[in-house]
């Protein structure tokens, strides 16, 4: 591995990025309230990489944008570079259905298992598979092969986390500790001397299992929230699980229903937390817990181009999040030959840009930090 110097994810998208609200961070394209009423969407739920929907929204967002700089060349080819079969695999076929467009996705996932590369053909979709990220350099040859060229017609939509930044395999361990331990501060912060690591982090780590995503519908501000009310002693973790299991306690609202019915035995900063928890919860919040989510953009800020130029690679995949290098030059590659580039990230917004008061004294969105750029 190597470092390739530092830059932003501003330098190979600008600001057309979206992240959970599926609002433009460029201001010249408008905010998802404006696009859902035009193509029929409930404004108040932005969908998620695994909804159908999500792919009508992206689309239109590309058109759009592909208009700002080039309304000559028409969209017509989806080339995608995420991270995961699941997630990108859906919202890369959601995109091109919704556009009725042919396309390739490259997902990859460095693995220390021999180099492979496998390809699955859907129709006019390609999906590439691979546990190199530097196999991204011949992605041009595998789309060539397939018939599908990289120009001034093709959207290439990158996603960000464990991707662009922090490559999965790679440095994605890193954003996932930035996660912990943000949770850690934040329930820390409302329980103080009655906070305990060790009991949070194995509540934590059990609930964050995919078994119990239907009870905190795979969403870590619930999941952060019941992690803080186990840590006020308000039910302990073996009667939760035994409740969850029995099917006594199946659904998050459930759960918190339970515990307005009763906040009263909460300590009080943790009940004027529950009472606004609940209050966004009703609205349909997708990222009720903002005290989390705001030290979470700090704790990822902080992991931003920290280190010094001279720091060994190693301590930086450890300590940084790095931009991916492979996906920064196959981008500036494409965008060359006329690409629209355009990034996407399921991250909350509260977790990816400054307040006003952080903003006032410099802190920036994530996609315009800088960061060093690794790769091999």
């Amino acid at each position: 591995m190597k470092i390739y110097g530092r830059g932003t994810i501003h330098d190979i998208l600008g600001d057309l990025v979206v992240y959970r609200s599926l609002t433009p961070a460029d201001d010249r394209l408008p905010g998802f309230a404006e696009i859902a009423a035009k193509i029929g969407l409930d404004a108040d739920c932005p969908p998620r990489k695994s909804d159908t929907t999500y792919g009508v929204a992206v689309s239109r967002l590309l058109c759009l944008a592909r208009r700002l700089e080039a309304q000559s060349a028409p969209i017509r080819r989806i080339f995608y570079i995420g991270d995961t079969r699941m997630n990108d695999g859906l919202a890369f076929k959601s995109i091109c259905h919704a556009g009725q467009w042919p396309g390739i996705a490259f997902i990859g996932c460095e693995t220390a298992e021999p180099a492979r590369l496998d390809i699955e053909q859907d129709g006019a979709l390609s999906l590439v598979f691979s546990n190199r990220w530097s196999a991204l350099r011949d992605a041009e040859t595998i789309a060539q092969r397939i018939g599908l060229a990289i120009d001034e017609h093709t959207a290439v939509v990158i996603d960000l986390d464990k991707t662009a930044l922090g490559a999965r395999g790679r440095n994605d361990a890193v954003i996932d500790r930035v996660r912990v331990n943000a949770a850690q501060r934040t329930v820390s912060s409302l329980l103080g001397d009655g906070f305990d690591v060790e009991t949070f982090q194995a509540a934590y780590d059990r609930l964050n299992q995919p078994e119990y995503h239907p009870f905190t519908a795979d969403n870590q501000d619930y999941l952060v929230y019941v992690c803080l009310i186990l840590g006020t002693g308000f039910i302990s973790l073996d009667v939760l699980l035994s409740r969850i299991c029995r099917g006594t306690l199946a659904w998050f609202d459930q759960f918190l229903e339970e515990v307005d019915d009763r906040a009263s035995r909460l300590p009080e900063d943790v009940r004027t937390l529950h009472r606004r928890f609940r209050e966004r919860v009703a609205r349909h919040d997708p990222t009720p817990f903002k005290a989390f989510r705001c030290c979470e953009y700090l704790e990822t800020a902080g992991r931003m181009g920290s280190l010094p130029d001279d720091a060994p690679v190693k301590r930086l995949m450890q300590q940084e999040i790095t931009l991916t290098e492979e996906v920064r030059e196959v981008a500036a590659r494409w965008r060359e030959r006329g690409a629209l580039l355009f990034g996407l990230s399921d991250k909350p917004d509260e977790a990816c840009y400054p307040t006003d008061e952080q903003a006032a004294v410099g802190l920036l969105p994530l996609h315009r930090m800088e960061t060093h750029a690794v790769g091999e």
